[in-house]
């Protein structure tokens, strides 16, 4: 990266700095199955890609918003049980953070809820690395909206060529574009389908940040 004096980093939190968005998925399969759907991945992408949420498939199907708010209740407690007990860490995270930081100003933007990203973030210390966190609980409108992003330049009382974001999803990269913000999406093969043409930037693995923004190890 040429001739961009960057001082702020924004990472998406699911699927950049941590790899929980295919637990999520299969959270909502089980909540789903409860009721004889069968939630099947692609449909889920396209989903999530533009913002929307899993129980889509299930108010086309007829069902009702009590129903649906009980499964809710229940998705929300098998996606914990996965992140109690599942391996959710993305190969040299921290690493990469410890070396980025003598550089830059860094910040979490997610769409999570605030009690899921503090149970994640028990078994890690990238929290140490950040000058803060944004969750759900947050803003008012979530990714794809402007908002998360708008939200994290003006706490950090920064401009938007200042700084960079960093996702994995068409979702996320939306939310940046709609926000000014230039994006690197990194790659996931989780969100391999999403439509990542108008990032600014596309990189293969975390570690490849280093590279991008030439910092030398």
């Amino acid at each position: 990266m040429k001739n961009e004096n960057k001082k702020y980093l924004l990472f998406d939190n699911d699927g950049v700095l941590v790899e929980t968005e295919k637990w999520y998925f299969q959270a909502n399969v089980k909540a789903l199955k409860l009721i004889d759907i069968n939630l099947k991945e692609d449909v889920y992408q396209k989903i999530m890609a533009k913002g929307g949420n899993a129980w889509e498939v299930a108010l086309e199907q007829g069902v009702s918003e009590d129903i649906i708010n009980n499964l809710r209740i229940k998705r929300d407690i098998y996606y914990q049980d996965f992140l109690k007990t599942k391996d959710l860490s993305i190969k040299n995270v921290e690493e990469v953070l410890k070396k980025l930081e003598k550089k830059y100003k860094m910040a979490i933007v997610t769409t999570s809820r605030r009690v899921d990203f503090e149970l994640i973030h028990q078994k890690t210390n990238i929290l140490s690395y950040m000058d803060f966190s944004l969750c759900l609980e947050d803003y008012k409108y979530a990714k794809p909206h402007a908002q998360p992003y708008l939200s994290a330049l003006k706490r950090f009382n920064a401009k938007k060529e200042d700084a960079l974001v960093i996702e994995d999803s068409q979702r996320g990269l939306s939310s940046a574009n709609n926000a000014g913000i230039s994006c690197i999406i990194v790659k996931n093969d989780f969100t391999k389908t999403h439509d990542f043409s108008s990032a600014k930037y596309f990189i293969n693995s975390f570690g490849d940040l280093l590279g991008l923004l030439n910092i030398h190890t």
